[in-house]
């Protein structure tokens, strides 16, 4: 099998793709023009505007279709992949008694402006998220779930009282990169306020994350969209009975 791959539209290979952007410019033929010619610029040719609709009287949503040369090489792309077994509710719980032998603490909040919490909420509240139960659902784990607009030194404080192993922040709003300087934010307030062996662990998630970008955020880990609570509660079991076991225990 080819690990060469084309984008497919109508036939095999053809190359096809579609993409939607919007445009600062109120919709007429010249801004579906203006479309078709960025369009070009990006490498699609021919570049056909399928659709334009007006977002109020300065702006235009457009959907562009056409033809890309570009061929992918699956076997230079770079992925984060699952390190870690990925463990049922029954699995963790036994795993955190006989490692641990005591709560999995874990304190979760949206930081910054972002009053979003339906990404928190699917993976720490009992009722979860596509079909799985969330961390409160474990025995064996302790949820803090501090809702949304928290300033991150209140996070530190409360992480602190609760002798946290973990803290989970959820990013939904992105505007202006405001996800990356929050993240960047948290990680030096949780490293200047603890020594590195009882810093808790710092996971981020939110759809517009690189799951790539945890050594660069300053994090251990960060999740993606479709991220699942069965992912994150077996990676925290992971990471903490492995921590708990080696010779600089927390506690």
């Amino acid at each position: 099998m080819s690990t060469l791959v084309r984008p497919y539209g109508d036939t095999t290979g053809d190359g096809m793709v579609q993409m939607s952007f919007t445009l600062p410019v109120p919709h007429s033929k010249v801004a579906e023009g203006a479309a078709a010619q960025l369009a070009q610029k990006m490498g699609m040719d021919p570049a056909l505007v399928v659709h334009a609709k007006p977002m109020g009287p300065d702006f235009t949503f457009f959907v562009v279709y056409g033809r890309v040369s570009h061929l992918v090489d699956l076997d230079a792309v770079r992925v984060v992949e699952r390190d870690y077994p990925l463990l049922t509710p029954k699995e963790a719980n036994l795993a955190l008694r006989k490692g641990l032998r005591r709560r999995l603490v874990v304190v979760g909040a949206c930081i910054g402006t972002d009053a979003h919490t339906v990404g928190i909420d699917a993976i720490l509240n009992v009722k979860g998220w596509a079909g799985e139960k969330g961390l409160e659902y474990y025995r064996e784990i302790k949820v803090v779930n501090l809702g949304a607009q928290v300033a991150v030194p209140d996070l530190v404080a409360r992480a602190e009282a609760e002798r946290a192993d973990a803290v989970l922040v959820s990013q939904v709003v992105t505007q202006r990169d405001a996800h990356l300087h929050n993240t960047r934010e948290l990680s030096a307030a949780f490293r200047e306020a603890f020594p590195p062996a009882r810093r808790p662990l710092l996971v981020v998630g939110g759809p517009r994350f690189d799951e790539g970008g945890a050594e660069t955020l300053g994090v251990d880990r960060v999740f993606g969209r479709g991220t699942t609570p069965a992912e994150v509660a077996s990676y925290l079991v992971h990471r903490t009975v492995t921590r708990h076991s080696s010779p600089e225990v927390r506690r």
